[in-house]
């Protein structure tokens, strides 16, 4: 079978898309073949199904409107069109349970309020540890998926995990990592894994990720959970 194609969400600046090299590297690295995703919500599912494994990238804040709150002054939010084209994604996943997602930092607090999280939006404002977690932060987690240090940069974090599970969290209770154990791999991290030195909460989740794309794209049906 050939290499599993991952497809990988970018940002969408000045009529420009936008994504780190890292990200595609380290899936790369992990023996996918990364695909970028332009930010087209009416093909969502389209672009989807010609995915066997997503993974929502990092970026800024969400809006907070399409879910009845309002965004924070202090927020920097993405691009409208960006977040419209990840819940599409989202909600097309919906409906294909094997077909396996990372959430990295923002993409993780996409997947929690398409899922009734909530979301503190500004952690200056309720948590006195705040500066360990922005800007650029390194710092330990602990959970099911290990204890380690891992890299973090991040001003907003889920307040719960709505209908999910919480499978990691910093030393102050941030939560740190979420999923969905109806599903054979739907992972959200609050750090970055192609930024973290530490192999198991780095490149590993992402090589995880692609193991399960692997398997799935060859029709196999394998309850490989996170």
């Amino acid at each position: 079978m050939p290499p599993p194609l991952i497809g990988i969400t970018v940002d969408l600046q000045d009529d420009a898309y936008r994504v780190s090299t890292r990200c595609p590297a380290a899936v790369s690295e992990a023996g996918g073949v990364p695909v970028l995703l332009p930010c087209l919500p009416p093909l969502a599912g389209r672009i989807l199904s010609r995915c066997d494994g997503l993974i929502l990238s990092g970026g800024d804040d969400p809006i907070m409107e399409h879910f009845n709150v309002a965004t924070h002054p202090k927020a920097t939010p993405i691009a409208a069109r960006r977040q419209a084209f990840e819940l599409s994604l989202l909600a097309a996943v919906d409906a294909r349970p094997n077909l396996p997602v990372l959430g990295i930092c923002l993409g993780m607090q996409l997947m929690g309020l398409h899922h009734g999280a909530m979301l503190d939006q500004h952690l200056p404002d309720t948590l006195s540890t705040a500066a360990e977690h922005w800007p650029q932060r390194e710092h330990s987690v602990r959970g099911v998926l290990g204890s380690g240090v891992i890299w973090s940069h991040h001003r907003q974090a889920l307040g719960d995990p709505g209908d999910l599970q919480i499978v990691a969290r910093a030393s102050d209770g941030v939560i740190e990592a979420i999923t969905d154990d109806r599903r054979c791999f739907y992972l959200g991290v609050q750090w970055h894994p192609e930024r973290t030195p530490d192999r198991r909460l780095g490149i590993d989740l992402i090589r995880r990720l692609v193991a399960v794309a692997q398997v799935h794209a060859q029709g196999a049906n394998v309850p490989l959970h996170v």
